[in-house]
């Protein structure tokens, strides 16, 4: 891998983990809960009708909930932080 490679991904991999509370927020994902008439409660309303009326545990609404409220976990950000710099790809 190149120097710029590695500039490039470690750059990208910083972008997404400082950007993705914003993104979560920005959906609807909030510290206080969903927020009405976003994407988010959208997508927890789709989720409700496919499962019944509940959002089911593990459920990407239910992930994207709890990031949004405690924020992401250590997991959560490797997750992003890869995905972000592009997973190690050549």
């Amino acid at each position: 891998m190149g120097l710029l490679t590695f500039v490039a991904a470690a750059a990208g991999a910083t972008g997404a983990v400082v950007a993705a509370p914003f993104v979560l927020t920005a959906v609807g994902f909030t510290a206080g809960g969903i927020a009405a008439g976003s994407i988010a409660s959208g997508m927890m309303s789709a989720a409700a009708v496919a499962n019944g009326g509940a959002v089911a545990a593990g459920s990407l609404v239910a992930l994207g909930q709890a990031a949004g409220a405690a924020g992401l976990s250590a997991g959560a950000t490797a997750a992003v932080a890869t995905t972000g710099g592009g997973g190690g790809r050549q």
